[in-house]
C-alpha cells in the first residue's frame, strides 16, 4: 500500500448516517472527489488516522436545521417583557423581526427545513472542510489527533453567513426594506453586509468603536458590500448619547452596539433588527456546522473525546457543539464539550446565571443567561468578537445542565497558540478562535503527558488576514492580559434589574 502523506481535509461521506433522523429526498451533488483508495496514514509521532475517501460519495449542504431545544430534557426559561417581566409574546418581537424568524425563535421543532435559496447561496463555500492538523501534532509531539472544522472559506472569512444569508433572506420575503444591526469585531457586521449585498437590501452597521478604530479592513469590506458603517458609541442615536455625555472616550460594548441598533429599527417601519449571536433562530442557523462535521468524523471513523469553541456570544460554539450534543444526549457519544473565553470577559467562569438585559440600553427582552451584568463594558482585547456582557441563553441553559463545561484563557496565550498553529498549518486564525485552539494545545499536552490518544475536534470559525495589526503587537513583544477588578464587577452585577428566576 502506497503511503500519502499530505491528505488532511475531509470531504468524502456517505449519502446516509445513523446520526441523523430524517431522509434525505434529494441526491446531494457531487462538489468534491478524491481519487484515492482508503488506507491508514502513519506519522512521526506514532498517530494513526484512516482516512476514508470514495470517488462516489461526497459531503454535501444539510437540507434542514436542527434545533437542540427538541431534545433537551428540562427546556429553558423564557425571555420576559423587559416592561413586564411577563414571558414575551411572539408579536412582542415583530418590530424588530421578520415572522419567520420570530417561528424559529420559539419552535421546539427539531428540525426546521433550509429554503433552496439560502441552500443556493450556501453552495458558495459550504460545505466546509475538516482539517486534521497533523504538523501541529506533531510539533506538539503528542499522541492526539487533532481536527478542526474550518468556517474561514465563507466570501466573510468566519462561520457568520451561515445566519446572515437565512436572515436577509426572510426579511426580503416580507417586504422589509433596511436591516440594521451591531458588530464586535467586523465578521458579523461584514458577513450581514454580504448577505445584504446578495438579496438586495439596505444594511446598517453601529460597530464597536474599539474594532472600529483597530481594525479599518472590516469596515472596508462592509462598505464594499454596500453598508453605512458608524462607530459606536454614536451620536446618532439617543442610547449613545447618553454613553458619550458620561464617557467621551468609551470604547464601546456589543452590548452598547445593540442599544443603538435596536433603537432604530424600533422608530423605523421598514426597518428590522437582525442579531449575529445569542438568540434561539441564529444558533439554529450555524447548526450546519454541526451537521456537517457529524457525517465528516463519521466518514473516516472517528469519534471526538474532546470538542472545543471559543464563546463570546455563542454562535459559533452551539453550531459544532450542538448536533454533537443530540448525539450525547441519545448516548451515541460521549465526548467533553469545552467552551473557551477571554479572561477578560469570563460571562460562563465569573457571571451569574439570572435574567438580564441582552443590551446595555435595556431595549431587548430580559434572558436567563449568564451575564456579567448588562451594563459591563469589557476591556478592549483583540478579540472583539468575545467582548459581550452575557452567554447564549440557550448555551448557558445547557451549562446549567452540566453537558458542557468552560474555561477561561488569557490572550497572550491565545496568540502564542496562534502563532504555533499558524507557521504549522498555515492558516492565519482570528483573535477569536485562538481561544479554542490556545485550549487545543493544552489538551494535546496533556496527552503527551498522559500518552492518550484522544481525538481533539475544535472549531476554527474564521482567519484573521483583517487582524493582522493584533499579531503585529504580539510579535513586537506589546500585547498584555487585561482582565477587571472584582469591585468592577461586582458593580456591573449589582445593577442588574432584580428579576427572579
Amino acid at each position: 500500500m502506497k503511503s500519502v502523506s499530505n491528505i488532511s481535509c475531509v470531504f468524502s461521506l456517505p449519502n446516509s448516517s445513523p446520526y441523523f433522523n430524517f431522509q434525505v429526498e434529494k441526491q446531494w451533488p457531487q462538489r468534491f472527489s478524491l481519487s484515492t483508495k482508503p488506507m491508514h496514514l502513519r506519522y512521526s509521532n506514532g498517530c494513526k488516522v484512516r482516512a476514508t475517501l470514495d470517488t462516489n460519495k461526497s459531503i454535501e449542504i444539510p437540507h434542514q436545521w436542527y434545533n437542540l431545544i427538541a431534545d433537551l430534557p428540562i427546556k429553558p426559561p423564557p425571555p420576559l417583557h423587559p416592561k413586564t417581566f411577563e414571558p414575551i409574546k411572539p408579536e412582542d418581537l415583530s418590530p424588530l423581526f421578520p415572522d419567520e424568524l420570530i417561528r424559529q425563535e420559539v419552535t421546539t421543532d427539531r428540525f426546521i427545513d433550509i429554503p433552496d435559496e439560502v441552500r443556493d447561496v450556501y453552495s458558495l463555500w459550504r460545505p466546509t472542510p475538516l482539517i486534521r492538523a497533523k504538523r501541529l501534532e506533531k510539533l506538539l509531539d503528542t499522541p492526539a489527533r487533532i481536527y478542526y472544522k474550518y468556517e474561514g472559506v465563507s466570501p466573510a472569512g468566519s462561520h457568520k453567513p451561515n445566519s446572515a444569508i437565512p436572515q436577509a433572506w426572510y426579511n426580503l420575503q416580507e417586504g422589509v426594506k433596511n436591516v440594521v444591526t451591531e458588530t464586535g469585531a467586523g465578521q458579523w457586521g461584514s458577513a450581514l453586509a454580504f448577505a445584504c449585498s446578495i438579496f438586495g437590501l439596505g444594511c446598517e452597521v453601529w460597530q464597536v468603536r474599539a474594532s472600529y478604530d483597530s481594525k479599518p479592513y472590516r469596515r472596508l469590506m462592509m462598505q464594499t458590500w454596500g453598508a453605512n458603517v458608524h462607530p459606536s458609541p454614536s451620536m446618532l442615536t439617543e442610547a449613545g448619547q447618553r454613553i458619550l455625555q458620561n464617557d467621551p472616550t468609551s470604547p464601546g460594548s456589543l452590548g452598547i452596539a445593540i442599544s443603538e441598533a435596536v433603537e432604530i429599527a424600533a422608530k423605523n417601519p421598514d426597518t428590522k433588527y437582525c442579531l449575529g449571536s445569542v438568540l434561539n433562530h441564529v444558533l439554529l442557523h450555524q447548526s450546519v456546522i454541526g451537521e456537517e462535521c457529524i457525517k465528516q468524523m463519521e466518514a473516516i471513523g472517528e469519534t471526538p473525546d474532546v470538542i472545543i469553541g471559543c464563546t463570546g456570544g455563542g454562535s459559533n460554539f452551539a453550531g459544532l457543539s450542538f448536533p454533537f450534543i443530540r448525539e450525547k444526549l441519545n448516548n451515541k457519544i460521549n465526548p467533553v464539550i469545552r467552551a473557551v473565553e477571554p479572561t477578560a470577559c469570563p460571562s460562563l467562569t465569573k457571571g451569574i446565571y439570572t435574567y438580564d438585559y441582552g443590551d446595555t440600553a435595556g431595549l431587548t427582552p430580559l434572558m436567563k443567561m449568564h451575564t456579567l451584568g448588562h451594563d459591563f463594558v469589557p476591556d478592549p482585547i483583540h478579540a472583539g468578537g468575545l467582548r459581550y456582557h452575557g452567554m447564549a441563553p440557550l448555551i448557558s441553559h445547557v451549562y446549567e445542565l452540566g453537558l458542557m463545561e468552560a474555561i477561561s484563557i488569557p490572550q497572550t496565550e491565545c496568540f502564542q497558540g496562534a502563532i504555533q498553529f499558524a507557521r504549522s498549518e498555515g492558516l492565519i486564525p482570528a483573535p477569536e478562535p485562538t481561544h479554542a485552539i490556545a485550549a487545543t494545545i493544552r489538551e494535546a499536552l496533556h496527552c503527551r503527558e498522559t500518552g492518550e490518544a484522544k481525538v481533539i475536534l475544535t472549531a476554527m470559525c474564521g482567519h484573521g488576514h483583517f487582524d493582522l495589526p493584533a499579531y503585529e503587537k504580539y510579535l513586537q513583544g506589546n500585547m498584555v492580559d487585561l482582565s477587571f477588578s472584582e469591585d468592577r464587577l461586582k458593580a456591573s452585577l449589582g445593577n442588574i434589574s432584580k428579576v427572579t428566576s
